[in-house]
Formats: C-alpha cells, sequence, structure tokens
C-alpha cells in the first residue's frame, strides 16, 4: 500500500521527465530567466557570477578557469558525448544506416548548412566579420523536437523521422565545423596523447570491454583533458569517445529468450518466504536476470538512455542561462542593421529554408528520394521554416567565432529572433497542414 502511494506521488513528476516536450521547455525557460535576469536591477550578477574562476588540479598541475568557460567546454562535451552517441546508433542501425534512408536527410541537411554560411558570408563581406559563417548552420534538437511533440498527431511520425535525421546530420556538420574551423593554437603533444587514448579505447571495445566506468575514466580523464590542452575544441572529445563505446550484445535475442525463460520459469518454481524478502535461491536468479538483461543490451544505447536526462535537465538548461542573457539597449535594436545580426538571422530563416526545400525538392523531382510517408509538401516547407530554430549550437559557436563581446552580442541578437519566428512560424505552418501526401 505505501509502495503505491509513492507511485502515485511520484507518477506526474515520471511522466515529466519522459515527455518528449520537457527539455525543449526547459532550455525555453533557461533562456527566457537568462534574459529577465540580464534585464534586472541584478543584471550585474549575471556577468559576474559566470566569471567566478574554478580552479582544479594536484599540486603544480591546475587547470584554472572561470564557470563559463567550464560551461561551455566541460559541460557541452557531455552534450556533444551524447550527440556523438545518438549519431553512431543512426548511422549502425536508425535513418542514417542506409544510403536510402539516409539520402534525403543528408542532402537536405547538407543545403541546410552550406545556403546559410553563403547568406552569412554575403552579408558580411568586406565587414571583417565572416569568421561567424558557421553560426547559422545548426539545428537545435532539442527545441525542435519539443515543437513536434507539442503538434502530436497533426503530423506524420515519417516527418518527425526525417526531421530528427535532418538535425543529427545537421550536427555533424556542425561538431566538422567546430573541429576543422575553429580551434586555437594545436599542441601535436597532446593531440598524440589524446589520440593514443582514442586507439586504447577503440582498442578496448575490439576486445570486449563493456565497462561505463572505464570509457568515462578514459573518455574524461584522458581524451577530454588531451585535447582540452591541446587546442582542438574539448567538446570534440565527447563525439570522438561516443564512437569508441560498443554498440554490440554480449548475447543474442535467441539467447536471451531462452536464458530469460529458464530464470522466469525457476522463480516462478523457488519456494517463498513466508514475508517480503526474497530467498537466496530467488535473490540469486534476480541477479543472473539482470547480467543476462545487460548482456543483452549494448553500452551505447545504455549509456545514451542514462546521459539523455543528465543532458536535458542539467546541461542545455545551464548552458542557455550562461549564454542567452542579452542586456537590452537602444545598441541592441540598432543591432538589427549591423551585418553579423544579419547575416545570422537571415541565415537561419531564409539560408535553412532555401537549403532544406530546395534540395529536397530536387532530389524528389529527379526521382532521387521521395517525400516522408504521408507528408505533403506544405508539411516540409514547414519543417524547413522550423528548422532555423539553431539556439544551443549556434550559441555554442558564436562563443567560438567571436572574442569581441559587441559582435558575440549582435550574433546573440540574431540567433534568438531567429530562433523565435522559425519556431512560431514553423509550428503554425505545421499545425494548419494537412497529412495528405503530395504527388512527386
Amino acid at each position: 500500500m505505501i509502495q503505491s502511494r509513492v507511485d502515485i506521488l511520484i507518477a506526474p513528476v515520471t511522466k515529466f521527465i519522459k515527455d518528449e516536450t520537457t527539455g525543449g521547455i526547459l532550455l525555453f525557460s533557461s533562456a527566457v530567466i537568462a534574459m529577465i535576469w540580464a534585464n534586472s536591477p541584478w543584471r550585474d550578477t549575471y556577468g559576474a557570477i559566470w566569471h567566478i574562476p574554478f580552479t582544479i588540479g594536484l599540486g603544480d598541475f591546475v587547470i584554472s578557469k572561470d564557470l563559463h568557460h567550464w560551461i561551455n567546454d566541460g559541460l557541452m562535451a557531455i552534450f556533444f558525448f551524447v550527440i556523438g552517441l545518438e549519431l553512431k546508433r543512426e548511422l549502425i542501425g536508425g535513418e542514417l544506416s542506409t544510403l536510402r534512408k539516409a539520402v534525403l536527410p543528408l542532402t537536405a541537411g547538407v543545403g541546410g548548412m552550406i545556403v546559410p554560411a553563403l547568406i552569412y558570408l554575403i552579408l558580411n563581406t568586406g565587414s571583417g566579420q565572416t569568421n561567424g559563417w558557421g553560426v547559422p548552420m545548426a539545428t537545435d534538437i532539442a527545441f525542435v523536437l519539443g515543437i513536434l511533440a507539442l503538434l502530436g498527431r497533426r503530423i506524420p511520425l515519417s516527418l518527425k523521422v526525417f526531421l530528427t535525421a535532418l538535425a543529427i546530420a545537421d550536427d555533424l556538420g556542425a561538431v566538422l565545423v567546430i573541429a576543422f574551423f575553429y580551434t586555437s593554437d594545436i599542441s601535436m603533444m597532446n593531440v598524440g596523447v589524446g589520440t593514443v587514448i582514442l586507439l586504447v579505447m577503440i582498442g578496448a571495445n575490439l576486445l570486449g570491454v563493456r565497462s561505463a566506468v572505464f570509457y568515462g575514466v578514459m573518455g574524461i580523464g584522458g581524451l577530454w583533458l588531451a585535447f582540452m590542452l591541446s587546442g582542438v575544441h574539448a567538446t570534440i572529445a565527447g563525439v570522438l569517445a561516443a564512437f569508441a563505446i560498443p554498440a554490440r550484445t554480449k548475447i543474442d535475442e535467441v539467447r536471451f529468450v531462452k536464458h530469460m525463460r529458464k530464470l522466469i520459469e525457476d522463480f516462478r518454481n523457488a519456494d517463498p518466504n513466508d514475508n517480503d524478502l526474497l530467498t537466496s535461491e530467488q535473490h540469486h536468479i534476480i541477479g543472473d536476470i539482470k547480467k543476462y538483461s545487460a548482456a543483452a543490451e549494448t553500452p551505447l544505447q545504455r549509456l545514451e538512455h542514462a546521459m539523455h536526462p543528465v543532458v536535458a535537465f542539467i546541461v542545455m538548461p545551464v548552458f542557455a542561462l550562461a549564454n542567452a542573457g542579452i542586456h537590452i539597449t537602444a545598441e541592441s535594436v540598432a543591432a538589427f542593421s549591423t551585418p553579423v545580426t544579419l547575416g545570422v538571422f537571415f541565415g537561419l530563416i531564409l539560408g535553412k529554408f532555401v537549403g532544406i526545400t530546395g534540395i529536397t525538392i530536387l532530389m524528389v523531382k529527379t526521382n532521387l528520394a521521395s517525400l516522408p510517408e504521408n507528408a505533403s509538401w506544405t508539411q516540409i516547407y514547414g519543417a524547413a521554416l522550423l528548422a532555423g530554430v539553431g539556439f544551443t549550437m549556434s550559441l555554442f559557436i558564436t562563443a567560438l567565432a567571436f572574442t569581441d563581446p559587441t559582435q558575440v552580442e549582435q550574433s546573440k541578437i540574431g540567433i534568438l529572433a531567429a530562433s523565435f519566428v522559425a519556431g512560431t512560424g514553423g509550428y503554425l505552418l505545421l499545425r494548419v497542414s494537412r497529412r495528405t501526401r503530395a504527388s512527386n
């Protein structure tokens, strides 16, 4: 009876955590709090708190950075680790696992990266601020999935899968852009150390090591630290570490079912206690059930499932809180006439829409791909507009692309304005669209 009452109390919390909209709600709420805080009478504390120094180390070996850097270089490495797990899963057995499945979201994703970058470069030619071309390239998958969840059954599942695969491909492109174009001076010695650690992790994978603790220690204490000291952005270590995580089960489905049937039958036939405690035999059987259940699950999927709440409820909200605060002044309004803000805004709104729809139309009309099942062209247009929600990744690249605080603010204004317009416009367009497939 006590257990049932506890279940009643925690059921709403569990439902909230598992709801697809929750991540987007928390992310949006954190951004709103940051904006309110940065424009309140306590706005000075907003900037001050993120510049509090934080030092870790032992003896003469110490790393000292302010909280803002720890969030962007440390916490976001966890975000990129989960992105890497999602990418690997999709490449192995998901929507990017075969050419037939991957061709439309991949090519549409490429179009949705190239056109925004070109629009930014065109609007910033001769301004000396062309380094921000990567800012409007990426789609914020958490916000997009949250908005799609709000639409429910108004849109077909195939469109959700298409947009999710597109956003994941988009993230892969953003990771490559960060790796090759937004790095500082590189220490080859530390890159070499990181490479050796990565090879050790890959070797352990091939030898059958499945311990999450091992990969955590090697990934954080070794690979992430080496990359942070090397000048290659530390978040890249998150993606590389994810690709070293095993994606194979220890036993196949047939053996798993066979063992589980036997163990359940043994448990049923075991003599019970006369109280709520298990007998030694029952406890042993349950231990075997746990062992075989773990063996039937891939470490990759287990880690992805375990890490997703950490990213959704801690990493991304904290990142938004630390990066989305903009003090609105007359200069902020005037920023809409600056090349950086215009480049980011039109890159996300116009560039994403033109790039994604243009490539999709080309692929479908040439019979190289087909529209997602039961999806209409209006829904494709709505999805393309929704992809202009850049938020998390765009804010992240902003911090890498610009060193001038004025340009950082201009970029953030463009990101927030574009994300609001794209999110609202995409939602409304998809809400009024019909689930009838357009002719190809």
